[in-house]
């Protein structure tokens, strides 16, 4: 099947996710950065889940561009995590507009750790329909960075009861490890391109 759908698709749903974040911020009660203070949280939340978001858009637009086809299980795959990223929005407002309270601050992690789940299936269905020496699967490796990524959501939820901020900063160091794009597709890809000029 055409992936061409899918990433449509995915392209769509993120940024109506984007865009409802957005809306979502509330406009401030006064003139002067006094009436900003109050909106801190909600603010950081909000860039916080933006660049999760922007993440997954990134990553799942290398990963897709490295695929030749996709298959039923991939486009079920694709919306299970499309599901879970569906629930940032709602999290986000909620964790900001409670400062960080304990509850909502775990199940943004815990939305967090089933989404990173999710993206981890979706990329194991498109490596088995791929099969072990494609250049998908030669990019991405062990993927260390995904499971780092998992421990951490992992850690993060429970400490949440614990201390609330600590379970922020590691929520932080996820995006952290992700904001600059993976080179290995791209690597991978781009060494593909040469070798096929040279043979031509």
């Amino acid at each position: 099947m055409s992936k061409g759908r899918l990433e449509a698709f995915t392209d769509g749903v993120v940024a109506i996710l984007i865009t409802i974040m957005v809306l979502e911020l509330h406009t401030p009660e006064g003139e002067g950065w006094d009436a900003l203070r109050p909106l801190t949280p909600v603010l950081l939340t909000y860039a916080l889940s933006f660049i999760f978001l922007g993440i997954y858009w990134n990553n799942h637009h290398h990963m897709l561009h490295a695929s030749q086809r996709i298959n039923g299980r991939i486009l079920w795959a694709n919306l299970h995590l499309l599901f879970w990223l569906s629930l940032v929005p709602w999290l986000t407002r909620w964790m900001g507009e409670s400062h960080l309270a304990p509850m909502p601050t775990a199940l943004y992690g815990v939305v967090l750790l089933l989404a990173a789940i999710a993206y981890t299936i979706l990329q194991a269905a498109i490596l088995s329909e791929h099969g072990p020496d494609s250049k998908l699967a030669a990019a991405i490796g062990n993927d260390a960075k995904g499971r780092l990524s998992l421990l951490l959501y992992a850690v993060a939820v429970p400490l949440a009861f614990v201390n609330q901020w600590v379970s922020a900063a590691l929520y932080v160091a996820v995006a952290l490890i992700w904001l600059i794009p993976d080179p290995r597709i791209e690597k991978k890809l781009t060494e593909a391109e040469r070798t096929s000029r040279s043979v031509s």
